[in-house]
């Protein structure tokens, strides 16, 4: 195998390099063999301890990850492809990024060196493959909390009758998600996520009842004959249709995070229960509101979707959001400030440390990185073009091309094995082609559709104070 060339081979950057695990993987002696020896995070006297999340808390940091933005773009979504295709669609990308979460999750296990995605991609290409991706998934979470600080000021404007400018409330947002995010520790926020995660749940719970009340949809035309836009089968351009299962992808596309989330566990080999029970959560939740608020809002659901079952609900499930909302950024946030923290401070004495360089570089991380969400946001004032852009350009390296390409690493020989072997070998590869696929297809589809949104005035100028929703 390939990793055999390198084993026990002490990389420039400090990633310990191992060959594929014996187990077959099973990791359950892996905290004792490795808790100290090769860790990112040591667990020493008088240093700060960052390996304290169980498995349950780890798991609701996985599906708040996932759950704050994506379920309030799979209704309009749906309206493009149709609920048939739509519905496959959601639950191919749940097996596809389950199981390349299973891929991180082994390989950070079989490499215990690795602290996040950036390091998984340099021991798979190098130094150069190195910054391309922490580029590209530090960009992605700027993105995730651009497009939290544009479903906050749409809901703030919704509880206020738009009292302030957009703009402020972005803002506004945006200073409290860095002050969240500041914590330094996922079990400290980890308790938080599973608050933020039942918020949204209740608040898209009540949309989900409120449109099947309803005898035609808000946005519809309230008299006469109208067309409520349901179709079993879309029609959609190649551009939409891009855009749309890009959207879809990017809504569970949290196992590149999950890698960072494994870092501070207290058991490693306890990630494979958070991570199914992440995704059977999310996923199925998903499938259900997404179809339900499609069927009876047709192409009048609104994205972000809470806005569909008209302004007493809209401002009651946004009231009941804010939670969900504010923390879904903070986890994004903190996600991509963790990386850039330890990016710096690794192998200093101030990674662990209380010094005044380890609050400087930590606080410069998470303001600074919330800054750029929040201009991203004002730049382009569209939910739904937004995540997909986040998806087409940034995750589906990370998310999509990433994990196959990790496993083949490690287990290249099997393209020369025995016929399972070989199939599974074939899977890799043919996972890499769908990730090019949608970064490709994902990122001109988004493109042309905002340059079209910023020609026919649907997008509005840059920083303005107008509402930042839309409908489909």
């Amino acid at each position: 195998m390939a990793a055999e060339a390198h084993m026990y081979e002490k990389e420039s950057s400090g990633i310990e390099i191992y060959p594929p695990s014996e187990a077959n993987g099973d990791f359950s002696d892996y905290t004792l063999k490795d808790e100290n020896q090769h860790e990112v995070f040591k667990k020493e006297e008088g240093k700060v301890d960052f390996r304290t999340t169980g498995w349950l808390r780890a798991s609701g940091i996985m599906i708040k990850v996932q759950f704050a933005l994506g379920v309030l773009n799979i209704p309009s979504n749906l309206y493009v492809l149709g609920a048939l295709p739509g519905s496959l669609v959601i639950v191919g990308y749940a097996f596809l990024n389950t199981y390349n979460g299973v891929l991180f999750g082994d390989f950070k296990l079989r490499h215990p060196g690795i602290y996040d995605v950036k390091d998984v991609a340099y021991v798979v290409g190098g130094p150069v493959l190195r910054e391309i991706m922490a580029a590209l998934y530090m960009i992605g979470c700027a993105f995730c909390v651009a497009s939290s600080c544009v479903g906050l000021s749409v809901a703030f404007n919704s509880l206020s009758h738009h009292a302030a400018c957009s703009v402020w409330w972005s803002f506004m947002s945006m200073m409290v998600i860095a002050v969240g995010a500041s914590f330094r520790k996922f079990h400290t926020i980890g308790w938080l996520t599973w608050a933020g995660f039942l918020s949204m749940y209740v608040s898209v719970f009540i949309v989900v009842v409120a449109v099947t009340t309803l005898s035609r949809p808000v946005a519809a035309p309230q008299t006469g004959p109208y067309d409520l836009g349901y179709h079993v089968i879309g029609n959609p351009t190649f551009e939409t249709g891009m855009t749309a299962v890009t959207g879809i992808f990017v809504s569970g596309a949290g196992a590149p995070m999950n890698i960072q989330v494994i870092s501070e566990m207290r058991k490693p080999a306890d990630y494979r229960k958070a991570l199914y029970l992440c995704n059977v959560i999310v996923n199925a939740s998903y499938l259900t509101f997404g179809l339900v608020i499609y069927r009876w809002c047709g192409k009048w659901v609104a994205s972000p979707s809470l806005g569909s079952a008209g302004q007493t609900i809209k401002m009651v499930s946004y009231g009941i959001a804010l939670i969900g909302l504010f923390v879904g950024a903070i986890v994004y946030l903190h996600l991509a400030a963790k990386m850039l923290f330890v990016r710096i401070l690794r192998d200093s004495k101030h990674l662990q440390s209380n010094s005044v360089i380890h609050w400087t570089v930590w606080l410069a991380s998470t303001f600074g990185i919330c800054a750029i969400g929040f201009i991203l946001g004002e730049a382009i004032p569209i939910f739904n073009y937004l995540i997909a852009l986040t998806g087409s350009i940034c995750f589906a390296p990370l998310s999509l091309c990433l994990p196959p390409a990790a496993w083949l690493l490690d287990y290249w020989g099997y393209w020369k094995g025995t016929f399972w072997q070989k199939m599974f070998w074939a899977a890799q590869v043919i996972s890499f082609l769908c990730g090019c696929l949608v970064i490709v297809g994902g990122t001109y589809g988004t493109v042309k559709q905002i340059v079209q949104a910023y020609a026919d005035g649907t997008i509005g100028k840059a920083f303005d104070c107008a509402d930042n929703s839309n409908s489909s």
